[in-house]
């Protein structure tokens, strides 16, 4: 049975170049849709359940690929995710790695190279470009040079808006966090408004975790 392969990608040239070179293998690699962004690939999945392998962009709106890998292995754990993108910095990689990904190649790798790091993944393998291969080396030897910290300015948080995070990250309830931080209820409440749709998430669990992944708290 062929390998049946989902794309999430922001750009149309992009996503139609990659689906040309994984139809050079019909045998082996069956082609089942494109998503524009992560939430979206989150809601193709859902219609498509028997998709085994997810190439995935870093770099997308609405939702990145490193959200959507973490979604992906949180709620449809049977699919395997290769990250497919132009960037090989150390902390995208650790934060790939880190949410969930099993393979990381380089979009300039010819069609034989995506075939068969595809197949490698599918029996158990971590296929990686050369250049990340290196680099996850290095980052084996010493994980802090993935752990870069990211700015607020990232996502536009303001210094009170990331107090409340570190607030919520220890699991206080509104009251709590306004009282620790003199601040009213309410007050804390359009915080954390103002926090999701930064962050573009939709629930505390979220917000942690992806300030927490970036480096925020």
């Amino acid at each position: 049975m062929a390998i049946r392969v989902a794309l999430a990608e922001d750009k149309p040239f992009l996503a139609q170049a990659l689906e040309d070179k994984l139809k050079l293998f019909p045998d082996t690699l069956e082609f089942i849709f494109w998503a524009k962004d992560g939430k979206d690939l989150l809601d193709r999945l859902t219609d498509h359940p028997g998709v085994d392998v997810v190439l995935m962009d870093i770099e997308m709106p609405v939702m990145d690929g490193i959200e959507a890998t973490d979604s992906v292995c949180e709620r449809f754990p049977h699919v395997k995710v290769i990250m497919f993108t132009v960037f090989d910095d150390e902390h995208r990689i650790f934060k790939a790695i880190e949410a969930g990904a099993m393979g990381y190649l380089l979009k300039d790798e010819p069609p034989q190279a995506v075939h068969d790091a595809i197949v490698t993944m599918t029996e158990g393998g971590a296929p990686m470009s050369p250049t990340i291969a290196a680099k996850s080396l290095q980052l084996l030897r010493d994980p802090s040079r993935g752990r870069k910290k990211a700015e607020s300015k990232e996502f536009s948080l303001t210094k009170r808006e990331v107090e409340v995070l570190e607030q919520l990250s220890q699991g206080l309830e509104y009251q709590e966090i306004a009282g620790n931080l003199f601040i009213s209820p309410a007050t804390v409440r359009k915080h954390i408004e103002n926090i999701y749709r930064k962050l573009q998430v939709n629930n505390k669990m979220r917000a942690v975790k992806k300030a927490t992944r970036h480096g925020l708290i």
